[in-house]
């Protein structure tokens, strides 16, 4: 979606030659030209109002703090966010998985960010009051990875969850946003082994069934 070239790409080949302009010369010349066309694409992105201009310098020193060069300031401010937490198996890789994609976005010209959000997880909250909690959740996903990325103005958003409220709450997020979105689910979890075979939560459910009607024991 970032590619880098699709950049607008102003070359100066044969210029150095014709000129006699040294080779140092021309890389100034046009790393300066190339940033002088992100500028102009920067000036149409939501992430303008925190990038550019004199007036942006306090927010500008905020990135710079976090080690961010001049240029990754002027590219596409891109969310990655997660719901990555240590609940349940189907959330747990989100955190790996978001720094691949941070590379993915940095080698497409962008500057990812990165935004950790909350999960409740359904198979740990059902049978007692913590499902109560299961529901709201999935609002409070949308609400706080909306008001993370129009507060700090990035242009484009990517996503990552794994369970039965955190996939919609992402979506929703992206519907409201209305900017640029990927949407990645982090995938189905892995099957347990038990006496050489493989064991699902699935499976697990109907021994508990089994159970509560003598069918199998401890």
């Amino acid at each position: 979606m970032f590619r880098k070239d699709r950049w607008p790409q102003p070359l100066v080949k044969g210029a150095g030659t014709r000129h006699g302009f040294s080779g140092s010369y021309k890389r100034g010349l046009g790393n300066r030209l190339v940033m002088d066309a992100k500028t102009k694409l920067k000036n149409r992105l939501p992430s303008r109002h925190v990038t550019e201009g004199p007036a942006r310098a306090p927010h500008r020193s905020y990135l710079y703090a976090m080690g961010l060069t001049t240029e990754q300031i002027h590219q596409p401010l891109i969310g990655v966010a997660s719901c990555w937490n240590e609940a349940a198996p189907c959330n747990i890789s989100l955190m790996r998985q978001a720094q691949a994609v941070k590379k993915g976005v940095a080698a497409g010209g962008g500057t990812p960010r990165a935004i950790c959000t909350i999960t409740v997880t359904d198979g740990m909250a059902m049978g007692h009051d913590g499902m109560r909690s299961s529901l709201p959740s999935r609002e409070c996903i949308a609400d706080s990875v909306e008001l993370t990325v129009r507060g700090h103005a990035y242009d484009a958003l990517v996503g990552l969850a794994g369970c039965d409220k955190s996939l919609p709450g992402m979506m929703m997020a992206m519907v409201r946003l209305n900017v640029p979105s990927v949407f990645m689910y982090g995938g189905s979890i892995m099957p347990g082994r038990f006496r050489g075979q493989d064991v699902t939560i699935g499976d697990v459910y109907e021994w508990v069934g089994k159970h509560s009607v003598g069918a199998m024991s401890d």
